[in-house]
């Protein structure tokens, strides 16, 4: 079974326009579902969802061993659903099942998994100071992060991502490639089934200017990761000036 809509407060949703999109086998082009086609509203919406869920304090202020343990538990929910997953992942993407199943799923796993179990175990040092002095290092979630993603690897990519945005008490929107957007809905309901509270992780479906641009320019969005061409990271500098987005972090390819 397909997903068939946007994710966005811990349950799936049409675009509020109602538009859609195909999506299809790049191997031989059939159609395999229809997605929303989302419009700046629907970024709204879920960037509204992100920033409501992170100001009730009920994952960002949940100490890091409990993020931990809901985290590991999601590790295991994707390892669980590897075969659906794998089969997700070839027919959107049109890569070999073999590499699915046994590079992609179990990557996407150990990489929750890792940024789960550093929560609790990652401590700084300062530097020693005089008696009327005090340092101190403090680590805090940054609030909403977007994330955009590319077309190729999927999952990896995603778990990249939202590893640590969401180990670390942040909430996050993501944005797949409108070509492969089918397991990043997936993985977002499996994070619910695992625990994390909705609305901490939001899936918006759709095309670059009607979905990643808003993302961009959102007021409400406190950092962005991008991955993709140099032209559109670009742009994303250009509308982090224009929103005063507090960090934005990009890799990028291309010649351009």
């Amino acid at each position: 079974k397909l997903p068939s809509g946007i994710f966005i407060d811990g349950a799936f949703h049409p675009s509020q326009s109602g538009a859609t999109f195909e999506t299809k086998n790049p191997y031989d082009g059939v159609i395999i579902g229809t997605l929303p086609a989302c419009d700046v509203a629907d970024v709204d919406r879920a960037v509204a969802s992100a920033r409501a869920a992170f100001e009730s304090g009920v994952w960002s202020d949940l100490h890091p061993t409990e993020r931990k343990e809901i985290l590991t538990d999601f590790a295991a929910l994707i390892l669980e659903n590897t075969q659906e997953l794998a089969v997700m992942e070839a027919l959107d993407a049109g890569k070999p099942i073999a590499d699915c199943l046994e590079i992609d799923i179990p990557e996407t796993a150990a990489c929750i998994r890792w940024h789960a179990e550093a929560q609790d175990k990652l401590y700084d040092q300062i530097a020693p100071s005089s008696p009327d002095g005090l340092g101190l290092i403090v680590r805090e979630p940054i609030g909403v992060v977007a994330a955009v993603l590319p077309w190729n690897f999927p999952l990896m990519m995603m778990a990249w991502k939202i590893g640590p945005a969401l180990a670390t008490g942040n909430c996050v929107v993501v944005k797949p490639a409108e070509d492969t957007s089918l397991t990043a809905l997936r993985l977002a309901e499996l994070a619910v089934q695992a625990g994390v509270p909705a609305g901490v992780l939001n899936v918006v479906t759709g095309m670059g200017l009607d979905v990643g641009a808003p993302l961009g320019r959102h007021m409400d969005v406190d950092a962005l990761t991008f991955t993709g061409s140099t032209a559109t990271g670009r742009l994303f500098l250009e509308y982090a000036a224009q929103s005063n987005m507090k960090e934005v972090s990009l890799e990028m390819g291309g010649k351009s």
